[in-house]
Formats: structure tokens, C-alpha cells, sequence
């Protein structure tokens, strides 16, 4: 697959870890690929060291995808790597040509990320009165001032994600006490394959439960929503989860703007949403409906990202009042609510 990009270079390869940590100071690759199941040295061990010692992006690739093996994938990815990728297990060359482009897409993306500091497995703990930036270009169509505004009662949390967003969500979700007052829906970007191990991972980390929503469900409080796979989450005339098979809305099905959207329709000034890492615009524009409808609007900063794509097209907008690190997300949206 990689020989068939001519902008890619594979500049060594080894058989575990061990050999792979010999290899980085000599070859200096500027993105790696790791296996998870290896001997002397797994793939999660091989990625605790090269964040300590070589930080790098680290991509995933892995035939663990069933539900008693995804849960080793998210481990790597909370110890410091970036993406996943499900490594073909069918062997046909139609299976390969499928994918290829989607791996060197994978690879092109981490290769322009910069790791400046070595990955903690356990996010700093902020102060809720921290001084936090704040966007204070007005949106658009705003339905009500934005000098000295007043937020109503928030009655749901919408968020979107995509590279680098399973950490991103951990850093937030985690945080969030089993009192937590409100639904809380989540869009993230993730290979085929990869979304019950995301689901059960971010459920074992958290003090609230985390499910793939049921067609006709009502959201509950306190309880964390991802849509199935291929299908946007969208919300009824009465607030129920309905699954939508439109075209790809800015690359994705699911989409976070399709989400964010019919959030904004449904809840009104009372949405939350929240725009994490990722590649592209996508929730950009469904962050715009929420700032629009008054709603609470919140995107990651440049620095905490690990890839400064989609909260960058959505403050670009106008659309996001707040610009934080993903540390103080969840005690920002703690103090909102009063927690």
C-alpha cells in the first residue's frame, strides 16, 4: 500500500517493540505504524516508551477489532498514539486496493503533526476560575446580544471529533461526575470497525454510561450517545434519536454538522456544542446553528489539538464563544451548569 504513494517512504521496519525503540534515533521516521500483539514488547508498551523518549505520531494498525480486543486499541491511543486503522484480514487484493488510499490519507495527516511534549496518560486537573480565552467576534444572525450573555438552562451536550478525538473525549468525559445533569451526544470520526471498542473503552473510564443510541431512543441525562456506524444521528419532531443514510455531509456519515444541526432545531438556546481535534470543517457549520439558535458554544484550542482543523473552521465562522485547551472544557461546562 505504502509503495503505491510516491510521497511516502518507508524507512525501516521491525518485528516488536524492542527493536522498533533501536531503530527511531537512527532512522528519524516522521510517523509510525504499530501492530498491538507483539513479543518481546507490545504494542502498547512500544508506545509508553516512544512518548517518554522519541515523541512521535503513532498510528495503529490492527485486525483487533472485536469487542474482546478493541479495548487494547483505545489503551494504545490513551498512552499516546493518534489514529487507528484496521488492518485488512481478508487477504483479497480487492480488500488492499480499497484501502490503500485510506492509509496513505491516515499517514499524509500524521505526518504533518507535531508532537512537542511527551504524552501523560493522566490529564492536569484545572481550576474552574482559570482565565480561559474567549471569542468575542459576534456570530452572525445572532438571535440575541452578545455583550454580558446570559445562557439559559443547557439541556443537552453535543460533541464532535475526529483525529485525535478518542483522547480528546477521555480528557472530558472522564471528568464529568454520574450526576452529570444532561445527555451528552458525541460524533467521532473512526475506521469501520472501531466504534463498540471506542464506546465500551470510554464507558470503562467514565462514571457515565456510554452507548450506541437506539433508533427512537430519548435521551437521557447523564448517559453518553454515539451513532452507529454509517449513519448520521439526527433528532425527531419530539427529541428522539432517528438514524439518517444521506450522502456524506463534508466528507463523513456520520457527521457532526448533521448532528449539531438538528440538535440546534430541536433544543434551541438550551444546546451545548462542543468542537474537538480533527481534520477538515466538518461541525464547523452545525456549530454555527447552535451559536446562532444562542446556544453555548465551545472549541479546542491550538494547542491542546492534534490537529487544529475543525475548531479552527469553526471560530473562524464567528461560531464559537469559547476557545479552550481540552482540560478546562469539562470544569468550564461543570461551572455552567453549577456542579
Amino acid at each position: 500500500m505504502f509503495e503505491s504513494s510516491p510521497d511516502i517512504q518507508v524507512v525501516g521496519t521491525a518485528c516488536n517493540g524492542l527493536e522498533g525503540l533501536e531503530l527511531i534515533p537512527k532512522l528519524q521516521p516522521q510517523v509510525i505504524c504499530t501492530d498491538l500483539n507483539m513479543v518481546p514488547m507490545n504494542g502498547l508498551e512500544f508506545t509508553e516508551e516512544v512518548m517518554k523518549k522519541y515523541p512521535l505520531p503513532i498510528l495503529v494498525i490492527s485486525a483487533s477489532v472485536q469487542a474482546n480486543d478493541t479495548h487494547n486499541v483505545f489503551q494504545v491511543l490513551n498512552a499516546g498514539a493518534l489514529d487507528v486503522f484496521p488492518k485488512p484480514i481478508g487477504g483479497l487484493v480487492s480488500d488492499y486496493a480499497r484501502l490503500a488510499n485510506q492509509l496513505i490519507a491516515k499517514v499524509k495527516i500524521l505526518s504533518g503533526v507535531k508532537v512537542f511534549t511527551r504524552h501523560q496518560k493522566k490529564m492536569p486537573t484545572q481550576d474552574n476560575n482559570q482565565i480561559v480565552k474567549i471569542n468575542q467576534a459576534p456570530v452572525p444572525n445572532y438571535k440575541f446580544s452578545n455583550e454580558n450573555v446570559k445562557f439559559p438552562t443547557i439541556k443537552v451536550l453535543a460533541i464532535g471529533a475526529s483525529t485525535g478525538g478518542p483522547q480528546a473525549l477521555y480528557a472530558i468525559i472522564s471528568k464529568l461526575p454520574a450526576s452529570f445533569p444532561v445527555p451528552i451526544i458525541c460524533v467521532q470520526h473512526i475506521s469501520e470497525g472501531f466504534l463498540q471498542g471506542l464506546v465500551d473503552w470510554l464507558g470503562n473510564e467514565s462514571k457515565l454510561p456510554v452507548k450506541i443510541a437506539s433508533f427512537g431512543e430519548l435521551p437521557q441525562a447523564g448517559t453518553v450517545y454515539f451513532p452507529p456506524e454509517k449513519r448520521h444521528l439526527e433528532l425527531d419532531s419530539q427529541g428522539r434519536f432517528v438514524y439518517s443514510e444521506a450522502a456524506h455531509a463534508a466528507g463523513h456519515c456520520p457527521s457532526v454538522t448533521v448532528t449539531f444541526k438538528s440538535v440546534a432545531n430541536f433544543y434551541s438556546r438550551a444546546a451545548a456544542g462542543v468542537l474537538l481535534t480533527g481534520m477538515g470543517r466538518d461541525g464547523a457549520d452545525g456549530m454555527l446553528a447552535i451559536a446562532r439558535e444562542g446556544g453555548l458554544t465551545i472549541a479546542q484550542d491550538e494547542a491542546s489539538c492534534i490537529v487544529f482543523g475543525m475548531p479552527k473552521e469553526a471560530i473562524a465562522l464567528g461560531a464559537a464563544q469559547y476557545v479552550l485547551p481540552v482540560s478546562a472544557i469539562a470544569p468550564l461546562l461543570l461551572a455552567k451548569l453549577k456542579i
